[in-house]
């Protein structure tokens, strides 16, 4: 039996963007929704899905989204359109849901808010509810899951978690950080989300869906501070408020107040799982724990799990131009620099096998060998070690106090440091074939901090960094250069 074909909107976001890998993992044909295709294209699946472009707030655009699919996931929240996103929010669904039933959509999928309607809502967790209301007035059956937290790294509620408890030793809490919920993975989130296509017995329910714990968001804070090894102290403020609340977030983590309002708004009220629908329809989804959702989470602060895609077509938009970005996503901070290089791949990578010991590191060594004689104080390994072949970078190799992660012969080279003086540091660089006989050099710097000492240390050191860091790229590629036009 065919696989239906599947509508992801809201591709671009976080809940939309890590759906769709799942769904072409289960064989299912995919066209994902978005108003600019531009946003799509650093994507790993990009090639592999259909994209049509549209807007739900314009009608006309949908009839030929819509064509031929039959189960449609709907994702599109305006949260980040200001005070009446509310009102947004119900114009969006009604306009999809009817050009869903016209172009014969068999079902809508759709992930809201969980909450008590019958209890005092806040206006976010009300709208994500109207929404849903909002999907079923065409007479499409919908699918509403209602979900509280979602653990998982990019999703906002649990980077305010992150940021907060990283941030914050002695932790300022009103009422609301005492109010009962519970939170979920982003792995269960999806494995209800796919599910449900396989489960006819969903069609037309609300079920609300959590994790395996109940817990405040005050106990999930310490339970993040308890994983990353920090102590943390909570200070209850009854008199703080919402508002006063969301300007302290965006004052201490990258959370913006005008979507951390929302967010504290909504955790006034207890939102836990209070039918077994979710149980009884999917007993296959083996709920986490949070202990266990932290973990995956964190499990992603490391280098390959950010997608670099929009920086590297930002930086090739200005063509052979040296081009920066400073950068942080989700808990790591990172220098990127990009650099042409008048070069093969092949002899940019013979300078970045020779660096590091006697060779040194081309630009400002005094820095690279204090933090070697740091590191060697508290005894890094790498730090007693060396290289097994002078002619060649090896995984376990060691260049100074930094050890070979991974290495892709004349194309990808990383490091990273053994000691974690206030943070996980890793170096990495790419040489890429670029043009006739050139490479693009692009080196990264990835830090994560650990807590307020590891925060410190970034920004108190990155103007000395960024020094170092800009010369050192600038001097790779000069080597390599005089290196090639030597030989030839």
């Amino acid at each position: 039996m065919a696989h239906p074909k599947i509508l992801v909107t809201g591709a671009s976001g976080y809940i939309g963007g890590s759906l769709v890998p799942r769904l072409l993992e289960g064989g299912y044909p995919v066209r994902v929704l978005v108003r600019n295709p531009a946003h799509l294209r650093w994507r790993p699946w990009r090639q592999q899905v259909e994209v049509a472009q549209g807007d739900v707030l314009k009608p006309e655009t949908l009839p030929a989204v819509l064509a031929n699919i039959d189960v449609a996931y709907y994702f599109i929240h305006s949260l980040y359109a200001g005070a009446d996103f509310h009102d947004l929010d119900l114009v969006a669904a009604r306009s999809f849901a009817q050009a869903a039933r016209e172009a014969g959509v068999q079902r809508i999928i759709y992930l809201g808010g969980l909450g008590d309607p019958s209890d005092s809502l806040s206006e976010h967790l009300r709208s994500r509810q109207l929404t849903g209301a909002a999907l079923r007035e065409a007479g499409v059956p919908v699918t509403e899951f209602r979900a509280a937290v979602i653990i998982g790294a990019g999703s906002a509620s649990f980077e305010m978690i992150r940021y907060l408890t990283e941030r914050i030793p002695p932790m300022i809490c009103p009422r609301w950080v005492f109010s009962r919920m519970q939170p979920i993975a982003i792995d269960n989130i999806l494995d209800y989300l796919v599910g449900a296509l396989e489960v006819p017995a969903s069609s037309g329910q609300i079920i609300e869906i959590g994790g395996a714990d109940v817990m405040t968001y005050g106990e999930t804070m310490m339970g993040y501070a308890r994983s990353r090894g920090l102590r943390r102290w909570l200070i209850p403020v009854p008199l703080l408020t919402p508002g006063l609340s969301s300007h302290w977030v965006a004052w201490v983590t990258p959370v913006s107040a005008r979507i951390a309002r929302p967010l504290i708004e909504g955790l006034r009220n207890d939102v836990v799982v209070t039918d077994d629908t979710a149980q009884r329809l999917f007993p296959h989804v083996h709920l986490l724990d949070y202990e266990e959702s932290l973990h995956r989470a964190l499990a992603d602060l490391r280098p390959e799990t950010i997608d670099m895609g929009r920086y590297d077509a930002a930086a090739d938009e200005r063509g052979d131009a040296p081009a920066a970005f400073f950068l942080l996503r989700n808990g790591i901070y990172m220098d990127r620099r990009y650099r042409t290089v008048d070069a093969p791949p092949e002899e940019v990578f013979r300078v970045l096998s020779d660096l590091g010991g006697e060779n040194g590191w081309l630009y400002a060594n005094w820095a690279w060998r204090l933090r070697w004689f740091l590191d060697r104080l508290l005894g890094s390994p790498a730090c007693q070690a060396g290289r097994a072949d002078p002619d060649n970078v090896c995984v376990g190799d060691a260049l100074d106090f930094l050890r070979v992660e991974e290495v892709h012969p004349a194309s990808f080279l990383r490091l990273h440091s053994e000691v974690e003086l206030a943070g996980r540091l890793w170096v990495q660089f790419e040489s890429r074939p670029h043009g006739d006989c050139q490479t693009r050099l692009v080196q990264t710097i990835f830090f994560a901090p650990k807590g307020v000492i590891g925060l410190l240390y970034w920004y108190l050191f990155y103007p000395l960094h960024a020094v170092v860091f800009a010369g050192l790229i600038r001097e790779i590629g000069r080597r390599a250069e005089r290196i090639c036009h030597q030989e030839v």
